[in-house]
């Protein structure tokens, strides 16, 4: 990860799941599509329960609209890092808040009002949290990775 934050004002052109979508920034004409993981989050995935709501939920928040990055490298996937903003909104919190992601465990104490916010939603049930146990991704992959 690289150690230097930037901001940049991208368009949203695609969301391929709760926490993955894909911006052009740039001037016309240089646009190059850049896909984008939203940092502290871990949505499910799209074969999960609730993975297609959390799809469709970061859709009404930011496709087709300007997003606001402030980047923090890349993932292993060669994925920008990234604290998104789309309408004013923090995404990553407007996930948690709606019970459509987890706060990512190993980066959860950089995060407390994120931890607050799940709290709030495990404790009224939303979304995930509606269900009796819900499956975190990362046991999913796990699970799913093995076949």
């Amino acid at each position: 990860m690289s150690a230097i934050a930037t901001s940049l004002f991208c368009l949203v052109v695609a969301i391929s799941d709760g926490d993955t979508l894909t911006v052009r920034c740039g001037t016309p004409g240089e646009y190059r599509p850049q896909r984008v993981r939203i940092v502290s989050i871990d949505a499910p995935e799209s074969k999960q329960a609730f993975g297609q709501r959390a799809r469709q939920n970061l859709a009404q928040l930011c496709f087709r609209q300007q997003a606001m990055l402030r980047t923090a490298g890349h993932d292993t996937y060669g994925r920008l890092l990234a604290h998104v903003r789309c309408g004013g909104r923090d995404v990553a919190a407007e996930q948690v808040r709606a019970g459509l992601a987890w706060v990512y465990t190993p980066h959860a104490s950089r995060y407390p009002e994120l931890a607050a916010l799940q709290r709030k939603a495990r404790a009224a049930q939303v979304g995930l949290w509606s269900q009796k146990r819900p499956q975190p991704p990362w046991d999913y992959r796990r699970r799913h990775a093995q076949r």
